[in-house]
């Protein structure tokens, strides 16, 4: 099975000098915790991720404004990334080697196409047992 069968396609996006407040609204409506983050309005080129964490870890808890900080001043860059074409059985090794819940799918030129999420492992991948792994994988303590 490939990345591409199980993905969500066209997420929604941010850009670097969108305000965290954006972004976490963004998040609110759309019920996830993780924005990609392109190269501008228009643009599907992935730059990086924000995270509802990030928000939470890097802003909020040193006591900064979420309406004025901009998503450039919080957001991961260049995050770990895989293609449509990439098995689910990749997809799910980088998620659990790097404790991932969610993994940009980009094409051949770094263009954001989709994602997948933790959730669509559970759902939609049948493996043998790999999903359940992955997800114990994903939800160990980091070290």
């Amino acid at each position: 099975m490939k990345a591409s069968e199980i993905m969500s396609r066209q997420p929604s996006t941010t850009t670097p000098d969108a305000t965290l407040q954006d972004a976490a609204r963004l998040m609110k409506e759309q019920d996830v915790g993780l924005i990609p983050v392109v190269d501008g309005n228009g643009s599907s080129k992935l730059v990086g991720v924000i995270t509802d964490r990030d928000i939470a870890v890097r802003v909020v808890a040193d006591g900064r404004e979420t309406k004025g900080t901009k998503v450039s001043e919080a957001m991961s860059g260049m995050p770990q990334t895989r293609r449509a074409d990439d098995s689910v059985d990749s997809v799910m090794e980088l998620m659990g080697k790097e404790q991932l819940r969610r993994v940009p799918i980009v094409d051949e030129s770094g263009n954001l196409v989709g994602i997948v999420a933790q959730a669509d492992i559970v759902l939609q991948a049948k493996s043998d047992g790999k999903s359940e792994r992955t997800i114990e994988k994903i939800s160990r303590p980091a070290k």
